[in-house]
């Protein structure tokens, strides 16, 4: 299944670069990310230990296309689990955005490598793959900066004899964003977004933990995660963005449940460069 996908991705994009080669240019972001906790899928991943995330992702040509690539490490003891390539191919696009229901798209395809238990070892395979696709409306509400969302993911193991037989499901992401604007702060900020965002998921059967014994969330409302965020502009296409979560678990079970802590707070750090 994986060679599969990856087969339809490499010839769809042969077919469609030299096309796309005479659109625009080759534009994108890169940077890199640090998490003094590591929450993804809304599971504390690493334990007590913090993480950095360097990343790129590339707007092929201005087609909408766009190619993504995140690494993950954790700081601390080593172990299999720490380390994390995600791959990510995807299309974002807009509906009717002078429409009252505007919507801002994304549809994509991802593959999580893990390097040290990849699926070279077929006794051993911990890769995942996932497809999703999200949904934004900027315009529904009619109060500008406030926008609703929705993301829906389908997720499975790279092999069958995967150790990771929880990831194999779908999810259900609502969220709500905000754009709180802050005006004449200072003469060297004369303007400042404050960005607030709150999401709750779904989630059923999309557990990345190994079966270690714990069981795996099924069929349940697992988590709200809530956080606030702002960008600095730095100058030379440089921007720095501090941000602060929080999540609550709703599952009673410390085991199943997406963390073996019922609330967790974050901090994010994340300087990013256009091009």
């Amino acid at each position: 299944m994986k060679k599969l996908v990856l087969l339809i991705a490499v010839v769809l994009f042969g077919m469609v670069a030299p096309v796309l080669a005479q659109e625009g240019d080759l534009h994108g972001n890169v940077g890199i990310t640090y998490d003094s906790l590591h929450v993804w899928r809304g599971y504390l991943t690493y334990g007590a230990d913090s993480a950095i995330n360097p990343f790129i992702d590339l707007d092929l040509f201005g087609s909408g296309f766009h190619l993504e690539t995140i690494y993950h490490q954790a700081n601390g003891g080593e172990n299999e689990l720490g380390k994390r390539f995600d791959y990510s191919l995807y299309y974002a696009g807009a509906l009717a955005p002078e429409e009252a229901y505007a919507a801002m798209y994304k549809v994509g395809y991802r593959y999580f490598n893990y390097p040290q238990m990849s699926a070279v070892h077929s006794d051993q395979c911990w890769d995942l793959q996932e497809v999703y696709a999200g949904v934004a409306f900027p315009k529904l509400l009619g109060i500008k900066g406030l926008v609703p969302g929705y993301a829906f993911i389908q997720a499975w193991p790279s092999k069958h004899d995967s150790p990771v037989t929880g990831y194999q499901g779908c999810a259900h992401v609502l969220m709500l964003d905000y754009a709180l604007p802050l005006e004449n702060i200072s003469s060297e900020i004369p303007k400042q977004n404050l960005d607030f965002h709150v999401e709750t998921v779904y989630n059923n059967h999309v557990d990345p933990r190994p079966n270690f014994g714990h069981g795996y969330t099924t069929s349940d409302w697992t988590h709200v995660a809530m956080g606030i965020s702002t960008d600095f502009d730095l100058g030379n296409n440089l921007t720095f963005t501090p941000g602060y979560w929080h999540q609550i678990t709703m599952e009673d079970d410390s085991q199943t449940g997406v963390s073996p802590h019922h609330d967790m707070d974050w901090v994010e750090l994340t300087v990013k460069y256009k091009f």
